[in-house]
Protein backbone atom coordinates (compact mmCIF):
# COMPACT_ATOMS: atom_id res chain seq x y z
CA UNK A 1 0.00 0.00 0.00
CA UNK A 2 2.29 2.50 0.85
CA UNK A 3 3.99 1.85 -2.73
CA UNK A 4 1.06 2.21 -4.55
CA UNK A 5 0.76 5.82 -2.43
CA UNK A 6 4.27 6.39 -3.33
CA UNK A 7 3.76 5.95 -7.15
CA UNK A 8 0.30 8.16 -7.13
CA UNK A 9 2.63 10.53 -5.54
CA UNK A 10 5.80 10.84 -7.95
CA UNK A 11 3.48 10.53 -10.90
CA UNK A 12 1.04 13.45 -9.42
CA UNK A 13 4.69 15.36 -8.71
CA UNK A 14 5.99 14.63 -12.21
CA UNK A 15 2.86 16.19 -13.61
CA UNK A 16 2.99 18.79 -11.29
CA UNK A 17 6.60 20.16 -11.81
CA UNK A 18 5.85 20.00 -15.93
CA UNK A 19 2.93 22.19 -15.29
CA UNK A 20 4.45 24.53 -13.04
CA UNK A 21 7.76 24.78 -15.24
CA UNK A 22 5.95 26.03 -18.16
CA UNK A 23 3.39 28.57 -15.82
CA UNK A 24 6.81 29.79 -13.95
CA UNK A 25 7.44 32.58 -17.39
CA UNK A 26 3.60 33.63 -17.04
CA UNK A 27 4.25 33.97 -13.17
CA UNK A 28 7.13 36.27 -13.60
CA UNK A 29 5.67 37.84 -16.11
CA UNK A 30 2.37 38.97 -14.36
CA UNK A 31 4.40 39.80 -11.37
CA UNK A 32 6.70 42.29 -13.38
CA UNK A 33 3.74 44.11 -15.05
CA UNK A 34 3.02 44.61 -11.24
CA UNK A 35 4.23 44.97 -7.92
CA UNK A 36 7.84 44.80 -6.74
CA UNK A 37 8.10 40.74 -6.93
CA UNK A 38 9.68 41.60 -3.75
CA UNK A 39 6.60 42.38 -2.39
CA UNK A 40 5.40 38.88 -2.98
CA UNK A 41 1.39 39.92 -2.88
CA UNK A 42 0.78 39.62 -6.75
CA UNK A 43 3.19 37.09 -7.56
CA UNK A 44 1.59 35.02 -4.48
CA UNK A 45 -1.48 35.54 -5.52
CA UNK A 46 -0.49 34.21 -9.25
CA UNK A 47 0.74 31.47 -8.23
CA UNK A 48 -2.08 30.03 -5.95
CA UNK A 49 -4.71 30.45 -8.72
CA UNK A 50 -1.59 28.51 -11.07
CA UNK A 51 -1.48 25.79 -8.33
CA UNK A 52 -5.34 26.02 -7.99
CA UNK A 53 -5.57 25.45 -12.05
CA UNK A 54 -2.85 22.58 -12.42
CA UNK A 55 -4.68 20.45 -9.33
CA UNK A 56 -8.21 20.47 -11.15
CA UNK A 57 -6.46 19.44 -14.26
CA UNK A 58 -4.32 16.71 -12.55
CA UNK A 59 -6.62 13.85 -13.35
CA UNK A 60 -6.93 14.81 -16.63
CA UNK A 61 -3.42 15.18 -16.86
CA UNK A 62 -2.87 11.64 -14.78
CA UNK A 63 -4.57 9.78 -17.71
CA UNK A 64 -2.69 11.05 -20.50
CA UNK A 65 0.28 10.85 -19.52
CA UNK A 66 0.13 7.25 -18.18
CA UNK A 67 -0.83 3.71 -19.38
CA UNK A 68 -4.63 4.16 -17.71
CA UNK A 69 -5.87 5.17 -21.35
CA UNK A 70 -4.98 1.50 -22.82
CA UNK A 71 -5.96 -0.23 -19.75
CA UNK A 72 -9.53 1.08 -19.05
CA UNK A 73 -10.28 1.00 -23.23
CA UNK A 74 -9.44 -2.71 -23.38
CA UNK A 75 -11.08 -4.00 -19.91
CA UNK A 76 -14.45 -1.61 -21.46
CA UNK A 77 -13.63 -3.97 -24.56
CA UNK A 78 -13.96 -6.94 -23.08
CA UNK A 79 -17.13 -6.43 -20.94
CA UNK A 80 -19.14 -5.74 -24.34
CA UNK A 81 -17.17 -8.60 -26.12
CA UNK A 82 -19.16 -10.85 -23.21
CA UNK A 83 -22.81 -8.82 -23.79
CA UNK A 84 -22.89 -7.91 -19.87
CA UNK A 85 -22.60 -4.23 -19.86
CA UNK A 86 -22.76 -3.65 -16.64
CA UNK A 87 -20.57 -6.08 -15.25
CA UNK A 88 -18.52 -5.34 -13.74
CA UNK A 89 -19.53 -2.27 -12.64
CA UNK A 90 -17.59 1.15 -13.99
CA UNK A 91 -15.82 1.38 -10.61
CA UNK A 92 -14.52 -1.65 -11.04
CA UNK A 93 -13.21 -1.30 -14.25
CA UNK A 94 -11.62 2.31 -13.38
CA UNK A 95 -10.19 0.65 -9.82
CA UNK A 96 -8.61 -1.72 -11.58
CA UNK A 97 -7.32 0.33 -14.27
CA UNK A 98 -5.55 2.34 -11.70
CA UNK A 99 -4.00 -0.16 -9.77
CA UNK A 100 -2.74 -1.93 -13.04
CA UNK A 101 -1.26 1.95 -14.23
CA UNK A 102 0.42 1.35 -10.71
CA UNK A 103 2.08 -1.37 -11.54
CA UNK A 104 3.42 -0.24 -15.12
CA UNK A 105 4.10 2.99 -13.72
CA UNK A 106 6.10 2.08 -10.88
CA UNK A 107 9.44 1.95 -12.31
CA UNK A 108 9.41 5.14 -14.03
CA UNK A 109 7.76 6.93 -10.79
CA UNK A 110 11.18 5.14 -8.94
CA UNK A 111 13.25 6.68 -11.49
CA UNK A 112 11.49 10.44 -11.65
CA UNK A 113 11.69 9.79 -7.40
CA UNK A 114 15.87 8.90 -7.55
CA UNK A 115 16.76 11.57 -10.13
CA UNK A 116 14.69 14.69 -9.78
CA UNK A 117 12.33 14.43 -6.32
CA UNK A 118 14.92 13.34 -3.92
CA UNK A 119 17.48 15.56 -5.12
CA UNK A 120 14.86 18.48 -5.39
CA UNK A 121 14.14 18.09 -1.98
CA UNK A 122 17.54 17.84 -0.54
CA UNK A 123 18.38 21.28 -2.02
CA UNK A 124 20.97 19.68 -4.88
CA UNK A 125 18.45 20.71 -7.85
CA UNK A 126 16.52 23.69 -8.15
CA UNK A 127 12.72 23.91 -9.16
CA UNK A 128 13.22 24.13 -12.81
CA UNK A 129 15.76 21.49 -13.17
CA UNK A 130 14.15 18.85 -11.01
CA UNK A 131 11.37 19.76 -13.40
CA UNK A 132 13.23 19.03 -16.33
CA UNK A 133 14.65 16.06 -15.22
CA UNK A 134 11.00 14.64 -14.29
CA UNK A 135 10.10 15.18 -17.53
CA UNK A 136 12.82 13.75 -18.97
CA UNK A 137 12.46 10.06 -17.60
CA UNK A 138 8.86 10.58 -18.16
CA UNK A 139 9.35 11.54 -21.88
CA UNK A 140 11.39 8.43 -22.10
CA UNK A 141 8.54 6.13 -21.06
CA UNK A 142 6.05 8.17 -23.34
CA UNK A 143 7.85 7.93 -26.59
CA UNK A 144 9.11 4.31 -26.12
CA UNK A 145 5.52 3.51 -26.26
CA UNK A 146 4.36 5.77 -29.03
CA UNK A 147 4.55 5.04 -32.45
CA UNK A 148 7.13 6.61 -34.85
CA UNK A 149 3.79 7.49 -37.47
CA UNK A 150 2.01 9.64 -34.66
CA UNK A 151 5.14 11.12 -33.76
CA UNK A 152 6.08 12.16 -36.66
CA UNK A 153 2.49 13.42 -37.13
CA UNK A 154 2.59 15.94 -34.57
CA UNK A 155 6.11 16.95 -35.46
CA UNK A 156 4.73 17.88 -39.07
CA UNK A 157 2.27 19.33 -37.73
CA UNK A 158 3.82 21.84 -35.14
CA UNK A 159 6.23 22.24 -37.76
CA UNK A 160 9.02 21.16 -35.08
CA UNK A 161 12.15 20.69 -36.06
CA UNK A 162 14.77 17.48 -34.79
CA UNK A 163 18.08 16.41 -36.10
CA UNK A 164 18.30 12.64 -35.82
CA UNK A 165 15.63 10.79 -33.70
CA UNK A 166 17.04 12.18 -30.79
CA UNK A 167 13.85 11.97 -28.24
CA UNK A 168 15.39 14.88 -25.89
CA UNK A 169 14.28 17.13 -28.64
CA UNK A 170 10.52 16.46 -28.41
CA UNK A 171 8.82 19.26 -26.36
CA UNK A 172 5.54 17.87 -24.13
CA UNK A 173 3.47 19.42 -27.05
CA UNK A 174 4.61 16.62 -29.88
CA UNK A 175 4.96 13.55 -27.25
CA UNK A 176 1.49 13.64 -25.45
CA UNK A 177 -0.77 13.69 -27.84
CA UNK A 178 1.40 11.62 -30.31
CA UNK A 179 1.18 8.68 -27.12
CA UNK A 180 -2.58 9.37 -26.33
CA UNK A 181 -3.54 9.35 -30.30
CA UNK A 182 -1.13 5.55 -30.59
CA UNK A 183 -2.53 4.24 -27.43
CA UNK A 184 -6.19 4.59 -28.31
CA UNK A 185 -5.16 2.65 -31.54
CA UNK A 186 -3.56 0.28 -29.86
CA UNK A 187 -6.86 -0.16 -27.20
CA UNK A 188 -9.08 -0.63 -30.22
CA UNK A 189 -6.56 -3.43 -32.12
CA UNK A 190 -6.45 -5.02 -28.87
CA UNK A 191 -10.09 -4.97 -28.65
CA UNK A 192 -11.00 -5.88 -32.08
CA UNK A 193 -8.83 -9.21 -31.32
CA UNK A 194 -10.85 -9.63 -28.14
CA UNK A 195 -14.09 -9.50 -29.62
CA UNK A 196 -13.46 -11.83 -32.32
CA UNK A 197 -13.75 -15.80 -30.20
CA UNK A 198 -16.84 -13.95 -28.25
CA UNK A 199 -18.01 -13.24 -32.28
CA UNK A 200 -17.32 -16.38 -33.50
CA UNK A 201 -19.25 -18.16 -30.09
CA UNK A 202 -22.34 -15.72 -31.27
CA UNK A 203 -22.42 -16.27 -34.89
CA UNK A 204 -22.61 -20.62 -34.09
CA UNK A 205 -25.25 -20.29 -31.40
CA UNK A 206 -26.99 -18.11 -33.84
CA UNK A 207 -26.63 -20.63 -36.43
CA UNK A 208 -28.02 -23.23 -34.23
CA UNK A 209 -30.63 -21.35 -33.21
CA UNK A 210 -31.89 -20.85 -37.36
CA UNK A 211 -31.71 -24.53 -37.94
CA UNK A 212 -33.67 -24.95 -34.99
CA UNK A 213 -36.21 -22.62 -35.87
CA UNK A 214 -36.22 -20.94 -32.87
CA UNK A 215 -36.11 -17.85 -34.73
CA UNK A 216 -38.11 -15.45 -31.80
CA UNK A 217 -35.22 -16.38 -29.66
CA UNK A 218 -32.64 -13.41 -28.81
CA UNK A 219 -28.96 -15.45 -29.95
CA UNK A 220 -27.35 -13.46 -27.27
CA UNK A 221 -29.38 -14.62 -24.20
CA UNK A 222 -27.61 -18.37 -25.26
CA UNK A 223 -24.59 -17.29 -26.16
CA UNK A 224 -23.55 -14.70 -22.91
CA UNK A 225 -23.94 -17.84 -20.33
CA UNK A 226 -21.23 -19.79 -22.97
CA UNK A 227 -18.94 -16.78 -23.45
CA UNK A 228 -18.98 -16.34 -19.76
CA UNK A 229 -18.18 -20.03 -19.22
CA UNK A 230 -15.35 -20.02 -21.69
CA UNK A 231 -13.77 -16.70 -20.43
CA UNK A 232 -13.77 -17.93 -16.59
CA UNK A 233 -12.10 -21.61 -18.00
CA UNK A 234 -9.23 -19.92 -19.70
CA UNK A 235 -9.01 -17.27 -17.01
CA UNK A 236 -9.34 -14.58 -18.87
CA UNK A 237 -8.83 -11.78 -17.22
CA UNK A 238 -5.26 -12.69 -15.74
CA UNK A 239 -4.41 -13.42 -19.53
CA UNK A 240 -5.89 -9.91 -20.26
CA UNK A 241 -4.16 -7.95 -17.39
CA UNK A 242 -0.63 -9.76 -18.10
CA UNK A 243 -0.85 -9.02 -21.86
CA UNK A 244 -1.40 -5.17 -20.95
CA UNK A 245 1.07 -4.94 -18.73
CA UNK A 246 4.08 -6.98 -21.27
CA UNK A 247 2.48 -5.01 -24.07
CA UNK A 248 4.23 -1.63 -22.27
CA UNK A 249 8.15 -1.30 -22.51
CA UNK A 250 9.71 0.51 -19.35
CA UNK A 251 12.99 1.96 -20.53
CA UNK A 252 15.53 1.00 -17.96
Amino acid sequence: MRRLLRTLGVIGAVALLGDLCMAQEAVEAAAVLGDDPGEGSLSTAVEIAVLLTVLSLLPAILVTVTSFTRIVIVLSFVRRALSVNELPPNPVIIGLALFLTCFVMAPVAERVNEAAITPYNEGELSFEEAGDVAWGELRGFLVANTREAEIQLFVDLSNHQTTGEASEELPMSVVVPAFVLSELKTAFQMGFLLFLPFLVIDLVVSSILLSMGMFMLPPVMISTPFKILVFVLVDGWGLICSSMIQSFQVVA
